[in-house]
């Protein structure tokens, strides 16, 4: 089980432990965005920090329609206690967590600021 805090932006966050394949990660609060179908997104900064490997580009689509195209790099991260190897995408956004990452688990928000985000493995 993984928790969380809602924010003073009605955001939830969690802590996401993230790296190189291999090497030491960092950890980094990332916003859950439902909307995001992907893994997780990265700001720049952070993929050259972790000197991640470039995987391909990517066409996504954002929330207003428009589409672009993202660089997707491959990292691990530690999720629900075990290393899992996922696609990041870079964004110039804070880091995302996306539907793909939550796929398989339940995810509870209390939406109020102070508020509990609770991510458990369905069984």
């Amino acid at each position: 089980m993984m928790f969380g805090v809602v924010n003073n932006n009605c955001e939830a966050i969690i802590k996401v432990a993230v790296g190189r394949i291999g090497s030491p990660k960092i950890t980094v609060d990332a916003v859950i965005d439902t909307g995001f179908t992907s893994f997780l997104s990265l700001p720049l900064s952070i993929i050259t920090e972790l000197d991640l490997p470039w995987h391909y580009r990517d066409v996504g689509t954002l929330g207003d329609g428009s589409e672009v195209v993202f660089e997707i790099y491959k990292a691990t991260v530690i999720w629900n206690g075990q290393n899992q190897i996922v696609d990041v995408a870079a964004s110039d956004a804070d880091p995302l967590v996306g539907m793909g990452l939550l796929y398989g688990f339940k995810l509870q928000i209390e939406t109020i600021e102070g508020g509990a985000v609770i991510i458990e493995a369905l069984k």
